[in-house]
């Protein structure tokens, strides 16, 4: 299911023996537009620390009660390394989370999360016992690329501003993200400055560029094509037949296609 991911933001974050604070903003990776980590305000227990936590760690959510479960203790995530949230993560800070928590690295192979699926797959280990040569010589290929951070908070996305190929349209209001995959499957344009119309969908492949200096988001659409798309109704979630007739719309291919092709090549004949 799709939610918006303002949904989120302050919900309670629940390792398994007790709080440890509440959600504050997330991590997406701007390659895969999925989400790498949750930024938890730990509040007074950890003296206004704020740690990571991986959608790996994260079982399923309790929308109602606005609840993060998570398979972590508070004494792991307390030991976890620090990082400083008010700067970009860069791959090096990934490479030192991943390890202290035993998670296999997502970059290492295909698809969004490699051989893993994030909801709850996985329970953090701490110093994780895995190859240290190899967590090496990950780090020392990293620090010689001099990776550019591609880790991007999702608060700095809301407002860009939305170029259409002919104009502008708005600027970004918000993100969905799937609560399986945890990945972001649309951006949410509020379309009020340039039209008074409804909100409308942007699905991250349809994107040209993204301007981090400008603040701008640039897609492959015209603005009669964004103006004329199924409306988008915030009480109202999409459900597949409204995505269908938005990629039918904008005549482009459903990002379900491949998984729904490939649940039919695993059935029997």
């Amino acid at each position: 299911m799709l939610h918006d991911i303002n949904e989120l933001r302050g919900f309670s974050v629940e390792a398994t023996d007790g709080p440890i604070g509440h959600v504050r903003d997330f991590y997406f990776d701007d390659r895969e537009w999925a989400i790498r980590f949750l930024v938890v305000d730990t509040g007074p227990w950890l003296k206004d620390r704020r740690v990571l936590v991986s959608p790996l760690s994260i079982g399923n959510p309790d929308w109602a009660a606005r609840r993060l479960p998570i398979s972590l203790s508070r004494a792991l995530v307390r030991a976890s390394p620090d990082v400083d949230t008010s700067k970009p993560v860069s791959r090096q800070h990934e490479i030192e989370q991943f390890t202290y928590y035993g998670y296999p690295f997502y970059w290492g192979g295909p698809g969004v999360w490699r051989d893993s699926r994030p909801e709850g797959a996985l329970r953090g280990i701490g110093g994780a016992a895995r190859d240290s040569a190899f967590v090496d010589a990950q780090r020392e290929l990293h620090r010689e690329r001099g990776d550019d951070p591609h880790l991007r908070a999702c608060d700095v996305v809301m407002n860009y501003r939305v170029h259409a190929a002919d104009g502008d349209i708005g600027h970004v209001d918000g993100l969905l993200i799937d609560d399986q995959s945890w990945v972001i499957r649309y951006l949410v344009v509020n379309t009020s400055d340039w039209w008074l119309g409804h909100d409308v969908l942007v699905a991250p492949q349809w994107i040209d560029d993204i301007s981090w200096l400008e603040a701008t988001v640039s897609i492959a659409l015209s603005r009669r094509a964004v103006k004329d798309a199924p409306p988008w109704d915030r009480a109202a979630p999409p459900d597949r037949e409204h995505e269908r007739r938005l990629y039918r719309h904008h005549d482009r291919p459903g990002y379900w296609r491949s998984s729904e092709r490939s649940r039919m090549d695993s059935m029997p004949a």
